[in-house]
């Protein structure tokens, strides 16, 4: 089967690409008009492309459009702004994939702890069914350990928050909170 891969970054690509590659043809697609600053973008997207370049691993970019995300996610607070932020994504390599004769369509989205598996998956369907074609369910979670350690080893840049502005204001307060949080003790 051939499969089209969304993917996030270059560490989250890892373990679902190697999981995949062992029982499909697989081609790799960032799309993630969420991300900003268009800085981050880059960096990201660099990532991914030199270990993909060295492992000999297919990559296509599809344009970087923050206003559509931000036109999909407006007035949206979280977890919704996040469902959309999927569907959004999803529906954009599922829309590619169809197009290249593609049959199926996974994300690296799901070998994360911090997303959610289920509305991943409702959402992918959802993108999929209105291409064309197929979306692969799966859960790469418990690989996320050996996601991180390769990724360490390979000197990855390792992001600290999803992607978006929000999720980047969310994640420093959340660590903003923890460092009180342990002052306090």
């Amino acid at each position: 089967m051939r499969v089209m891969i969304h993917a996030c970054c270059g560490p989250c690509l890892l373990e679902p690409y190697d999981a995949l590659a062992a029982g499909h043809e697989v081609s790799v697609c960032y799309a993630n008009p969420n991300i900003q600053p268009a800085e981050e973008y880059a960096h990201r997207r660099d990532t991914l492309v030199e270990y993909a370049r060295a492992a000999g691993i297919d990559v296509r970019e599809l344009p970087y459009e923050p206003e559509v995300w931000a036109a999909a996610t407006a007035g949206l607070g979280r977890p919704e702004r996040c469902h959309a932020c999927y569907g959004l994504r999803i529906g954009m390599v599922a829309a590619e994939a169809a197009r290249e004769g593609f049959d199926a369509v996974a994300t690296t989205l799901t070998v994360s702890p911090y997303q959610d598996p289920d509305a991943i998956r409702a959402m992918g369907e959802e993108a999929c069914a209105e291409a064309g074609v197929t979306f692969l369910v799966t859960d790469f979670r418990e690989r996320y350990p050996d996601a991180t350690r390769r990724s360490r080893e390979l000197g990855m840049y390792r992001q600290n928050y999803c992607g978006c502005l929000p999720s980047r204001a969310e994640a420093e307060a959340e660590r903003a909170a923890r460092k009180a949080a342990r002052q306090k003790r």
